[in-house]
């Protein structure tokens, strides 16, 4: 894992082999959102609608948003609320305002129950209204608005005026009553249409009326995140920090994987490679005990990090293998003796692997397994046997792990003749009783020996 590139099949084999951990971490994550939820109790969001008439720069939109939400606004809005037990302080950070294209301002209420937000917001747009009309006015030029209401008066004297001349005029009895009558409501018209321009042509006039689009909508729905969402999220979260922690893991893994590098730290060579039957990797005991238990029922004693067993062709192919590693340890020799065959303790393939071996070899050379600690090692003196055999599987010990055994060997006197590299591996599934095994079995066997035998 230190220089392999992180790939989906390697996040496969996290999914498959810790599936039972995965699922604990993902069932504490969709907890840890529940409780997070119960912090942020559910929170309701409705807006209101101010229409401003007249034109608007963006400056000034921006202006009014400020101003919708200012604590002039808020708080009367609170004082008419009277809500108990909510601050205005607090009333201020439940409520925005937004400018959208129109010239309108979106108010926005959040509140704990969905009438409250609908009565906050209405009530906020109200008072935002009432205010900025009190603004305008207070804001008005007193002789300007005199003015304006003498000539509203004229305007409405002169209509009341063409009227009775209207009236006066002979009523389509010739032609030049009806000019006259014509002409006078041409000028009534003309005097109405330019009092409306000039009352259009004072921008504090028209900017007065905003106007609320109705009242606010009933929500249907949380505001975001929902409890939903934060249980969800929990849980996605802590089944990532878990896979996560396993390739972490195993990047930092100090395990030796390579062939040069076990050879290295027992300082001896390779004899071979040999395989032991089965489907799927074999656990490290961990010894009795609740957290025993406790690590079989999580599936941690199964090491998730170790390759899918390879398939095989046979039986007598896989045990070609161990005859051959017995042949290379006898020519390693120079004399018949016996040998220590030894297992790190809790490396159970090179247990199986080394009992296979014992049987293989059978008295020439005459081998016997002993289990050594990695943590403390310890091998029996040099008596019968004369040297030892270290039979263990890839990506288990460390380097100093490794090293301790080698220590230890030199302690008892024991010259460490080779090394043999155990794996695991399954059998293919059986040929049909139709086709000749003879005329495959030979190319399968010098397969497997090819691999076997490299290092």
């Amino acid at each position: 894992m230190n220089d392999d590139t992180i790939r989906l099949v390697t996040i496969g084999r996290i999914l498959r082999r810790r599936w039972r951990l995965l699922a604990v971490l993902t069932l504490v994550g969709a907890l840890a959102g529940y409780g997070v939820s119960l912090l942020f109790p559910a929170q309701y969001t409705t807006s209101a609608s101010v229409l401003l008439p007249g034109a608007w720069e963006e400056r000034e939109l921006l202006t009014q948003e400020q101003v919708a939400t200012s604590s002039v606004v808020v708080d009367q809005a609170a004082n008419t609320l009277h809500w108990a037990g909510v601050s205005k302080s607090a009333l201020r950070k439940q409520v925005s305002a937004k400018a959208s294209d129109g010239n309108i301002i979106q108010i926005s209420g959040t509140a704990d129950t969905p009438e409250r937000a609908q009565q906050l917001s209405d009530q906020v747009a109200q008072q935002f209204v009432t205010f900025a009309a009190r603004v305008v006015d207070a804001n008005a030029d007193p002789e300007s608005a005199a003015q304006r209401d003498a000539l509203q008066q004229m305007v409405t004297q002169t209509s009341r005026r063409i009227s009775q001349l209207a009236d006066a005029a002979d009523p389509g009895r010739t032609v030049e009553g009806v000019q006259a009558r014509t002409e006078l409501e041409k000028l009534r018209t003309t005097l109405q249409e330019a009092l409306t321009k000039l009352n259009q042509s004072d921008p504090a006039a028209g900017k007065a009326n905003m106007v609320v689009m109705g009242p606010a909508a009933l929500p249907t729905g949380e505001t975001p995140p929902t409890r939903t969402q934060l249980i969800a999220a929990g849980a996605v979260l802590f089944l990532l920090l878990g896979v996560i922690g396993h390739l972490t893991a195993a990047r930092m893994s100090r395990r030796l994987r390579t062939q040069p590098e076990i050879t290295e730290a027992l300082g001896s060579a390779l004899l071979g490679t040999v395989d032991v039957a089965g489907e799927r990797p074999l656990h490290r005991p961990q010894g009795g005990g609740p957290r025993a238990g406790v690590r079989r029922l999580l599936g941690t004693d199964v090491r998730w990090d170790v390759p899918t067993p390879q398939a095989y062709g046979d039986e007598a192919g896989r045990l070609i293998r161990y005859r051959r590693v017995c042949t290379r340890l006898q020519e390693r020799l120079p004399a018949p003796r016996r040998l220590l065959v030894l297992v790190p303790d809790g490396d159970e393939i090179a247990r199986l692997a080394a009992g296979q071996l014992v049987a293989e070899a059978g008295n020439d050379p005459l081998l016997r397994m002993v289990g050594v600690s990695p943590a403390r090692p310890i091998v029996p003196d040099r008596g019968e046997e004369s040297g030892a055999v270290v039979v263990l599987s890839t990506g288990s010990w460390t380097a100093a792990e490794l090293s301790g055994i080698a220590e230890a060997c030199a302690d008892a006197k024991h010259e460490i003749v080779g090394i043999v590299l155990a794996g695991m591996a399954r059998a293919l599934p059986a040929r049909s009783a139709g086709r000749p095994r003879d005329a495959v079995a030979p190319v399968l066997a010098v397969g497997h020996d090819a691999k076997g035998s490299s290092g």
